[in-house]
């Protein structure tokens, strides 16, 4: 009996020996907070000890999967850098916090992380089962060799012939079909809001992302300008809809008023798309951003100024194409129906800038509506300041009021 109890009690001190290693282990996700100025970031460390590696996410600019280089990783301490940002975290895991010095460029910080990760409310997010049919299609771009995959969603009212269809066309960056960011599907929730009201849609991955070939870093605006025309024609070629628009946010409201110039579409909507000389909007854009983030920061005083920022941050065929882009030429040509919408709180594509220019350039029709909302911000939330770093922490990914909006207007051309 008494080796009996002398092995359970061995047994026993091996079990909790076991748990309290288990317990000392990084292995998981590591959420901190970290204040700078009147920003509050988070950082979430998702770190693979098997793996030996370390990638990070920055929910509030829409950051994730960011790989680190390691140069120490134990059970209870780690060091960590991206080398091509000036980041740093050393952190040191004490009971059941990861206490680190963060520090980037000069900027030093004590952070507490705690094991986990926060989860993001969706309500606006659709949940199978659908009152509607989508089917998964891919069209090319053949000029450039680019596929593109993307998902036709047709209402369950659907009228060969007869049904509208839009073209859904991203903002600036990497999207993929549902224009995923900061955890919210914004083109979801419309294609979803305009199935269920008769409207089809189509909504496609960008190049080089996700299901969709081809090289994104290289690609300028005109050229996701091409593959959005080449949407237009799959659409046309199948000859089984009625009108066909595109709705674009963004740039990709950009892109519809290039193409509508060239007659290539049958109407716009136009969620916050600029409508100026773009490095004229990137000034007034780069300070309004600051003002808010970083309120002693220096102003920016020229257009020049705001385009020489951008291309030493990014000198790449996109930048540098971008910045020097006048939207008037191409608004002056737009002769379809267009509907404009803008949120007063958007500091990306501003609407004292933006409406004030299409009021004066696009050619006037009798079915065109330009239309600004109080409090929303460049994703058509409703929000505080509409600085991006808010994004993330807003439920609502697109306001009721926006989609009513778009579903009235297309149903009445």
């Amino acid at each position: 009996m008494k080796n009996y109890i002398n092995r359970m009690a061995i047994l026993l001190w091996m079990a909790i020996c076991a748990f309290q290693a288990q317990a000392q282990d990084l292995n998981g996700v590591w959420t901190g907070q970290l204040t700078i100025g009147q920003q509050r970031l988070s950082l979430v460390f998702h770190v693979d000890m098997g793996q030996r590696q370390v990638l990070l996410d920055v929910p509030e600019q829409g950051a994730k999967g960011i790989p680190t280089s390691l140069d120490h990783l134990s059970p209870d301490s780690i060091h960590l850098q991206i080398p091509t940002i000036g980041l740093r975290f050393h952190g040191r895991l004490l009971g059941d916090i990861l206490r680190g010095t963060f520090s980037q460029n000069g900027f030093t910080q004590t952070i507490d992380c705690k094991r986990g990760q926060q989860e993001y409310r969706r309500p606006q997010t659709p949940s199978l089962p659908l009152p509607y049919t989508t089917e998964n299609v891919t069209f090319q771009n053949t000029k450039a060799g680019v596929t593109l995959s993307g998902t036709l969603s047709l209402p369950k009212d659907y009228k060969a012939g007869h049904t509208p269809i839009v073209l859904f066309v991203t903002g600036s960056g990497l999207q993929n079909r549902d224009e995923e960011l900061f955890y919210h599907k914004p083109f979801l929730v419309i294609a979803d809001a305009l199935a269920r009201a008769g409207i089809a849609s189509l909504r496609y991955d960008d190049r080089g992302v996700a299901q969709s070939t081809g090289d994104f870093k290289t690609a300028t605006t005109f050229d996701f300008a091409n593959d959005a025309e080449a949407g237009l024609q799959f659409l046309r070629n199948k000859k089984a809809f009625g009108k066909i628009g595109i709705i674009g946010h963004s740039e990709g409201g950009m892109i519809a008023y290039i193409l509508g110039s060239q007659k290539k579409t049958d109407f716009i909507v136009s969620l916050a798309g600029p409508a100026t000389r773009i490095d004229t909007l990137m000034c007034l854009q780069l300070n309004k951003l600051n003002r808010v983030a970083a309120p002693t920061a220096p102003a920016l005083t020229s257009a020049k100024q705001a385009r020489e920022t951008l291309i030493k941050l990014s000198p790449d065929p996109w930048t540098r194409t971008f910045v020097d882009i006048d939207m008037t030429t191409y608004i002056r040509k737009v002769t379809c129906p267009v509907l404009h919408l803008n949120g007063s709180l958007d500091l990306n594509v501003p609407a004292e800038l933006t409406i004030p220019a299409l009021r004066k350039y696009l050619p006037r029709h009798k079915k065109t509506l330009i239309k600004e909302y109080p409090g929303l911000n460049h994703l058509f939330q409703h929000a505080t300041t509409g600085h991006p770093s808010e994004y993330v922490t807003i439920e609502e990914t697109t306001s009721p009021e926006v989609l009513n909006d778009m579903i009235s207007w297309i149903k009445q051309l």
